[in-house]
């Protein structure tokens, strides 16, 4: 097919196989992980996926583009490469190697079909008046309003008191059960967590009542919003996806009633939704990878300031083609309907698929206003740049981090450890409590605006270092001059490396550590090592839960943050030994 830019030229799009064949993506110059695959069994029963890419990368020297994680107790993995000349030699390479008294075979692997038109091939497949009837009660027509509200806050029709209920069963069950694990893994503590939980109503720690921030409308203060088409009327649309590409949907819904966006963000989306509908660029279709719009992502503050990155895909556009794109946005945002949006800071960010190892593919441009908003939290002001993580809900880390100082009681004998730091909120938030703050982040930029927040609030006893926890851990912990260490993690998703966890078990020094988790159920493992018995591997005696407190980030929606105290328990301790 055929579309036209906004600098007049014309491109061709091919859609290889259409939406028929579940395996045309293979068949496209754009570089997929499916296409040059291998699947190793015969692996160990106890290994870790760092310690696989260690022996594939450093030992056999092959050229992997990543290991797809496997399901838990499977003793096969897949290992992905990005020619076939890789993908043979690594076949060669692995077959009969011995690795942890096990032996290692290799064998190319058939590519996935893709998800998105498995599922739709199955859906045209379904026979049967039963199976017929279920698939139409499931495509019941819905309002887009209704449908886009359930499937981003489905709480949103619940009562909020009713809400907080739900959230704090949610999270005594997941005690229940960080209790059963933890009884699993250490005998040494069964006696202990046995007089817990008569004096904790069956939990391992004292349960705090559940927090929640004044304002429970509009509290976001960071969307990702997908440009797509309307599943009603295919109208391109700025919002959220209404399923997942793995579920066979690609349809995006509006953003207009949904009660956790602030109307300053709403207003602004909808303003640039007019341009993208007056562009000759298509938007971006998932499906055969053709077109441009990808998404807007927009950060707000409480002192009104807006920030704006605007993706697409490229495609084959020219340098110069895409100079007139950004010109055009910049314009728009300038003058006319587009100074109605309120825009501060505006960015161009061209994202193709991410390369190997995460962040390849994604170029980012600032175009106008300042490269940053300031936002306010605890009295303090902090510099939010484009890539740096902060708070989604800005009066809700408020009270997350007085929950979390309250839990660390820290003094000025104090070194205060800050994981995963991000732009150095908690730390600086700690820095008039405690003697000094180290903090630690992935993110370079993120660092850089630590820095800056350190001297815009005037605090003098905070230093940052950029890294990965794993790897600077150790060599941050020995700059450490207070006698006292308690340590703040508040890691991705995806919780702590192993390698960081292990560091904090063996630091002596390390007494007390807050664990702040966004999904508690993924934060069960972490929890779980911190407090086995003391080992080779895990040296040091164990860190058990003490207290939890639940704060609710997250208004309308399932999720909830949990924060949780952590202290040394001796063996002597355990048994109940004076």
């Amino acid at each position: 097919m055929e579309a036209r830019n906004t600098a007049g030229s014309t491109r061709t799009v091919s859609n290889v196989g259409g939406d028929k064949n579940p395996y045309a993506y293979l068949d496209r110059a754009d570089f997929t992980s499916e296409k040059f695959k291998i699947e190793v069994r015969g692996l160990p029963k106890y290994y870790g996926i760092s310690e696989l890419k260690r022996l594939f990368v450093e030992k056999l020297n092959l050229k992997l583009s990543k290991v797809k994680p496997p399901r838990k107790g499977s003793g096969w993995v897949y290992v992905c490469f990005r020619t076939e000349e890789d993908r043979t030699r690594a076949i060669s390479a692995i077959n009969g190697i011995s690795w942890k008294n096990s032996t290692l075979r290799a064998q190319a692997a058939k590519p996935a079909p893709d998800p998105f038109i498995k599922r739709k091939l199955e859906r045209l497949e379904v026979d049967g008046d039963a199976k017929k009837k279920k698939v139409q009660e499931l495509d019941l027509p819905i309002l887009p309003a209704e449908k886009i509200k359930s499937i981003t806050t489905p709480l949103w029709d619940m009562p909020y008191d009713d809400q907080l209920k739900l959230k704090e069963n949610d999270i005594k069950s997941i005690l229940i059960k960080l209790g059963q694990q933890i009884a699993k893994e250490n005998n040494d503590l069964a006696k202990w967590i046995e007089t817990q939980k008569k004096v904790h109503d069956g939990l391992l720690c004292d349960l705090q009542p559940i927090l929640r921030a004044e304002r429970i409308n509009g509290y976001r203060n960071k969307c990702e919003f997908t440009i797509g088409k309307c599943e009603t009327n295919g109208a391109v649309t700025v919002g959220f996806r209404l399923s997942s590409y793995a579920a066979g949907c690609t349809a995006v819904g509006p953003i207009d009633e949904l009660q956790h966006i602030p109307q300053r963000m709403i207003d602004a989306v909808k303003v640039f939704e007019k341009f993208i509908r007056r562009s000759n660029l298509e938007v971006f279709d998932p499906v055969n990878q053709s077109g441009c719009w990808r998404q807007v992502i927009a950060r707000t503050s409480r002192s009104d300031q807006l920030m704006l990155i605007v993706a697409i895909h490229p495609q084959n556009q020219t340098e110069e083609q895409l100079n007139e794109l950004k010109a055009n946005i910049k314009d728009f945002f300038e003058s006319d309907e587009g100074t109605l949006a309120r825009v501060t800071s505006l960015y161009f960010q061209i994202i193709t698929r991410r390369d190997v190892g995460g962040e390849g593919g994604m170029v980012l441009n600032h175009l106008s206003g300042t490269e940053y908003i300031e936002e306010t939290l605890l009295g303090m002001t902090f510099r939010v740049s484009p890539k740096a993580f902060f708070q989604v809900n800005t009066l809700g880390a408020e009270v997350l981090y007085k929950a979390a100082i309250d839990l660390a009681q820290p003094t000025m004998d104090t070194t205060v450890l800050d994981i995963c730091c991000g732009t150095g909120t908690i730390g600086i938030s700690f820095a008039k409590y405690c003697g000094e703050v180290l903090g630690l982040e992935l993110i370079e930029e993120a660092i850089k605006d630590a820095k800056q927040n350190v001297l815009t609030n005037g605090v003098t006893n905070c230093e940052f270092f950029v890294g990965k926890a794993e790897d600077i851990l150790s060599p941050v912990i020995q700059r450490a001059t207070k006698p006292d260490l308690v340590a703040i993690v508040d890691p991705p998703r995806a919780g702590l490396h192993q390698r960081a966890l292990v560091t904090l078990r063996k630091t002596k020094k390390l007494n007390k550590l807050v664990y702040i988790s966004c999904d508690p159920k993924a934060a069960l493992k972490n929890l779980v090592d911190l407090a086995r018995p003391t080992s080779k591997q895990y040296q040091g005696d164990p860190l058990v839960p003490i207290k939890a407190v639940p704060v609710d980030m997250f208004p309308y929606t399932k999720h909830c943050e949990l924060v949780i105290y952590m202290e040394r328990l001796s063996k002597a301790g355990a048994a109940g030994d004076s």
